[in-house]
């Protein structure tokens, strides 16, 4: 009977290990980290060294750039969010919210990366049978003899088939159904999920091959599993948006090979996700600018530029702590623009309610979008129409103070493209910004100067 191998017990925060439980971990001094998983040094040779040949330092000049370009994936907002296409031999996390359609992308992916390189991909599913995965590539129109299904668990199973079939691209869906025989514990436990992604990985760098690896996500949105998951894949994306919406945003948390600012749009249909190259013109398709409470801001999502609008609703409150409920921004800083507006700009919100929202399902973090945000609440806090044709860009600071915000000469080209006439801006203190023609721009030192110009300031 061969011998068990021998189980460490490491802290998934820091990763210090012992040979027993502990309840406190003596290294980062977090509470109930411990986590029981497979000591490497006893891994049979077989199992990692095959996987990774011995290498010997060398001068960085010397070092080999790859020389493979990136390879589409024939999906062109994936495409532009992994920074072009995938890479041979990357690791590549998609994480989302269950019902999300996160299995619709890969597969979709799966069959235009098999049609576009003539190529086999091998896609496992862990979660569904064989005749499940057919029954939605029917739907998708999405039937080739170059895309390969398997429905398995087993990490030994799945690397035979990988090194059998030798696929141009794997997806594996997902990586907590997975499991390692040489360890006890149950699929989907820490020690399960950090081990098997680990053989997925080297498996892919050793063969050249990219692969999918999608993630559950937990109650707080964050990828389920231990963090050492997100440092050891090259690219993490995530998947959003409302399942019950139509819209889907792809975003990048991080990204070894391109930016981690751009955006990809989908739009959920019958027929899978179709791609939505002009999501600025769905976000603004019902904008009316006869209502009070409504402001337009062009978000930047890396070099792509997204109109979006952003609603207030300020309404007198029965109670004696007024409620705030915040949509699409970051709630710490409306927070803090509902203070520079009571305090700098002379709005009285102390015993108001205030409720901001972002249309779409869209989340803005960026700073650009304070000057949308408070002339949004003071619009409808006077219940006075913001001019129509009018787009809002800056960042607010405590003092009252406008400050200017980056790639503002794409924002305004976007703005102007899209009808609008003009832009309510920081001044221009020597930024070499040309306004598109017909287009004007008003620009602002202070929040207290704009909320006088258009009348929001009684």
């Amino acid at each position: 009977m061969a011998k068990k191998s021998r189980l460490v017990f490491a802290c998934r925060e820091c990763g210090h290990n012992s040979p027993k439980w502990l309840g406190k971990c003596p290294s980062c001094s977090a509470w109930n980290t411990f986590v029981e998983e497979l000591d490497t040094s006893s891994v049979r040779p077989s199992r990692r060294a095959a996987l990774n040949e011995p290498t010997r330092p060398q001068r960085i000049a010397d070092v080999t750039p790859l020389g493979a370009s990136r390879i589409s994936t024939g999906i062109g907002e994936l495409d532009r969010v992994l920074g072009g296409g995938l890479v041979p031999g990357s690791a590549v996390l998609l994480a989302g919210d269950p019902g999300i359609g996160k299995s619709t992308l890969t597969l979709q992916a799966a069959h235009s990366f098999a049609k576009a390189t003539g190529k086999a991909v091998l896609y496992v599913t862990g979660e569904e049978s064989a005749e499940q995965v057919k029954l939605r590539a029917e739907r998708l129109n999405a039937l080739g003899n170059e895309l390969f299904v398997v429905a398995e668990t087993n990490l030994d199973a799945i690397r035979n088939h990988i090194k059998e079939l030798a696929p141009a691209l794997t997806i594996i869906d997902s990586i907590q159904t997975l499991y390692d025989q040489e360890l006890p514990s149950a699929p989907g436990s820490v020690g399960q999920v950090r081990e098997c992604c680990a053989g997925v990985i080297m498996l892919a760098k050793s063969l050249g091959m990219p692969v999918i690896v999608v993630g559950h996500v937990t109650k707080e949105g964050t990828v389920a599993g231990p963090r050492t998951l997100e440092h050891m894949v090259d690219t993490v994306l995530n998947f959003e948006g409302e399942k019950f919406q139509a819209y889907r945003l792809l975003r990048a948390s991080k990204n070894r090979f391109g930016s981690t600012g751009e955006l990809g749009v989908f739009e959920m249909r019958q027929e899978g996700l179709v791609e939505v190259e002009n999501a600025s013109r769905v976000f603004l398709d019902e904008y009316d600018n006869t209502r009070s409470g409504c402001a337009i801001l062009p978000a930047a999502e890396g070099t792509r530029v997204l109109l979006v609008e952003v609603q207030a609703l300020v309404s007198p409150s029965p109670l004696s702590s007024p409620r705030r409920r915040f949509t699409g921004l970051d709630q710490n800083r409306a927070h803090m623009l509902l203070a520079v507006l009571e305090r700098r700009g002379g709005l009285r919100l102390s015993q108001l309610e205030c409720y901001l929202n972002v249309v779409g399902g869209v989340t803005v973090e960026e700073p650009a979008a304070d000057l949308a945000a408070c002339f949004a609440v003071a619009s409808s806090a006077n219940e006075v129409k913001l001019p129509p044709a009018t787009v809002f860009i800056g960042e607010v600071g405590l003092g009252g103070e406008v400050r200017s915000s980056n790639l503002m000469q794409q924002r305004l080209d976007e703005s102007a493209k899209l009808g609008f006439t003009q832009a309510v801006v920081p001044k221009l203190r020597g930024e070499n910004i040309r306004a598109p023609e017909g287009f004007k721009l008003i620009q602002l030192g202070n929040l207290r100067e704009g909320l006088e110009r258009f009348y929001l300031v009684k």
